[in-house]
């Protein structure tokens, strides 16, 4: 199965990641892609990450770059259980592809009661379009009940290159988030969380994933451009809506 866009990037502009913005587009083009988002972190992870002017000045890119097309993201933080988010909610009205997820940083690893009441209230939030890296191990949630939950709100999860290799322990884990996806309907995404643009458009251990899961190409949300154009006009219009 191949996948166009690349739904999880990070560029210099959050620190911890290693390339620019014009080297992830190189890294999109040597494997192929038509695309990419570019999903910096929100500000509240440690380790001076862009200001939230960040994400508004967002706009001043262009829609392509060498052919490439550049989508604006961001990985937001899931600050608590009741779901809250670190970016205020005028500058996720104007973003492409909105993701959260948890990160020790900002919600420390609880019981799989609290991490299930905070994943499923991010899910819940009408300006969240994917959680991302559902799968880590250090955050054992109740998978069916998140993947329902997705599920009835078209909703996506991610299955994340990068946590087969980074995050040790938590490929059980993704392979039973992607047969739940299977058996309810749930959309995924298939993201790099490429921190390297070397690593722009590595999906070989989550398609594999996916592959075993028997998810096809209709509920995976970037596996044609015009499938995540789709998606994330649909999605902009509904979060400017409840804006």
């Amino acid at each position: 199965m191949k996948i166009e866009i690349d739904t999880h990037t990070h560029s210099i502009a959050s620190l911890h990641a290693y390339s620019t913005i014009d080297e992830l587009v190189s890294g999109a083009a040597k494997h192929g892609l038509k695309g990419f988002v570019l999903t910096e972190h929100g500000p509240a992870l440690q380790g001076g990450l862009p200001h939230p002017y960040y994400f508004g000045n967002l706009g001043v890119l262009p829609h392509q770059i060498r052919g490439i097309k550049l989508f604006r993201g961001v990985e937001l933080n899931i600050m608590d259980e009741t779901g809250g988010l670190d970016l205020p909610v005028k500058y996720l009205k104007v973003l492409d592809f909105v993701m959260a997820g948890l990160h020790e940083a900002c919600f420390a690893p609880a019981s799989k009661t609290a991490n299930t009441r905070a994943m499923l209230a991010a899910i819940e939030n009408p300006f969240v379009d994917c959680i991302s890296h559902p799968g880590n191990r250090v955050y054992p949630v109740d998978y069916e009940a998140v993947v329902k939950a997705a599920a009835r709100l078209g909703k996506a999860l991610e299955i994340n290159n990068s946590s087969f290799k980074v995050r040790k322990g938590s490929a059980e884990n993704c392979k039973t988030i992607a047969r739940l996806a299977k058996d309810f309907g749930c959309l995924i995404s298939c993201g790099s969380d490429a921190h390297y643009q070397d690593d722009v458009g590595r999906f070989d251990a989550a398609l594999a994933v996916i592959a075993e899961a028997g998810i096809g190409g209709e509920q995976l949300i970037n596996s044609t451009l015009e499938g995540f154009t789709e998606f994330y006009k649909h999605r902009m219009a509904e979060r400017r809506r409840r804006g």
